[in-house]
C-alpha cells in the first residue's frame, strides 16, 4: 500500500511539475533560440523546416499536457506562395496550423471559446514582396513572429496549470503561412473547428519581444468587446506596463481574419522596429524579461474573461 501511495503521489507531482505556474525568461528564450536557428531557414511554408517547426510546437503542447482538439494537433491547407510582381507564380504547399486545447469547466460557459493565436511562419532566405531587404540570407524572424510563438508556447503552459479556475475553453493556435497573406488564419476562419459564433474573443500576438524604455505595449481592437479598452489599461498598472490601447485600428495579422466574421479581437505588440523583415531580426534584440511581463499581461487578460462571467459580444469599429 505504502508503494502504491508513492507512485501515485510522484505521478501527481510530475503532473503538477509538467504544468508550470510561472512564464520563465529561460524558456521563451530556449522556444526562439530554436525557432530563429540557422537549420529552421527562416521558417518558410513548405519542406522539411516547417514540418520540423509544427512538430515541436506539437511536442511542446504535448509536453504541457494540451490536449488536441481534432484528432491530430495538426489542421492541414494548402498555401499559395507569394512572389514579388511580374514574376511566375509559385505551385502551392503544404502547410498546417496548429491547434491545442484548454477546456473550460463552466456547464454552459465551456461551450465558448478564446482563441489565443501567433503565426509560426516567416520570410524563408527573403526575397520575396515582404522583405524589406534585398539581400538573400535567413530571415530569422526573432520578433516577427518566434516571439509571438514562444508566448503561445508559454502562456498555454500556465494556461494548463490554472486549468480549474477556467470557464470558459481556450483554443490555442500556431498558424501557419501568415506572411502569405494570412492564409492560416483565412483557412481556419473557413473551416472552423468549432462554430465561429462560440468564439467570443481571438487575441493575437504578433512581434512580441521587443518591449521598449516605456515599456509600452500596442493593440487594436480593446473596442470590440464591452469593456475592453478600460480592461487592458487597467491590467498594465500592476505589471509596470504602459498600454496603448485603441478600440478600432485592427490592423494587419491574423486576428483580421477573425474580425471580418464578426469576431471580437485583440491584436497585440510591442512596436516596429528597423530589422522588421530583414536578416537582422534575430534573438540578441529580444527583450526577454519584456516579453515575460508581456505573456503576464496577456495571460491576465485571458483569465478575467475566461475565468468569470464577463460579457462578451462583438461590438464594430471602424478598422
Amino acid at each position: 500500500m505504502r508503494l502504491y501511495f508513492n507512485l501515485f503521489s510522484c505521478f501527481l507531482l510530475i503532473n503538477l511539475l509538467s504544468a508550470q505556474e510561472e512564464i520563465t525568461v529561460q524558456e521563451l528564450q530556449e522556444h526562439i533560440s530554436y525557432l530563429t536557428s540557422d537549420k529552421n531557414s527562416g521558417r518558410y511554408p513548405g519542406g522539411k523546416a516547417n514540418k520540423r517547426i509544427v512538430n515541436y510546437i506539437k511536442r511542446d503542447f504535448k509536453k504541457s499536457n494540451i490536449p488536441s482538439y481534432l484528432k491530430s494537433y495538426k489542421q492541414p491547407f494548402m498555401a499559395q506562395l507569394r512572389v514579388k510582381k511580374g514574376l511566375m507564380p509559385k505551385e502551392e504547399v503544404k502547410t498546417w496550423n496548429v491547434l491545442g486545447v484548454i477546456e473550460g469547466n463552466d456547464p454552459i460557459l465551456k461551450n465558448e471559446y478564446i482563441v489565443l493565436g501567433a503565426h509560426y511562419d516567416h520570410l524563408g532566405l527573403g526575397g520575396g514582396p515582404s522583405s524589406k531587404s534585398e539581400r538573400i540570407g535567413i530571415h530569422h524572424g526573432a520578433d516577427d513572429n518566434a516571439s509571438g510563438t514562444s508566448a503561445l508556447l508559454e502562456i498555454g503552459e500556465m494556461l494548463m496549470a490554472h486549468k480549474t479556475e477556467l470557464k470558459r475553453s481556450v483554443l490555442l493556435v500556431a498558424f501557419g503561412a501568415e506572411e502569405q497573406g494570412l492564409l492560416g488564419s483565412k483557412y481556419f476562419v473557413d473551416n472552423p473547428v468549432v462554430p465561429l459564433s462560440q468564439i467570443k474573443l481571438m487575441i493575437n500576438m504578433d512581434m512580441v519581444g521587443r518591449l521598449n524604455e516605456s515599456k509600452q505595449v500596442y493593440m487594436g481592437g480593446a473596442g470590440t468587446f464591452p469593456g475592453g479598452v478600460e480592461l487592458m489599461k487597467e491590467l498594465g498598472q500592476p505589471l509596470g506596463l504602459t498600454p496603448i490601447v485603441h478600440a478600432g485600428s485592427v490592423g494587419g495579422s491574423d486576428h483580421v481574419s477573425f474580425y471580418k466574421k464578426n469576431i471580437s479581437v485583440l491584436g497585440i505588440h510591442t512596436g516596429g522596429h528597423p530589422q522588421y523583415h530583414t536578416p537582422e531580426d534575430t534573438v540578441d534584440l529580444i527583450n526577454f524579461e519584456g516579453q515575460k511581463l508581456v505573456c503576464d499581461y496577456i495571460f491576465n487578460a485571458i483569465m478575467k474573461v475566461a475565468s468569470t462571467t464577463y460579457e462578451m459580444k462583438f461590438i464594430p469599429q471602424g478598422e
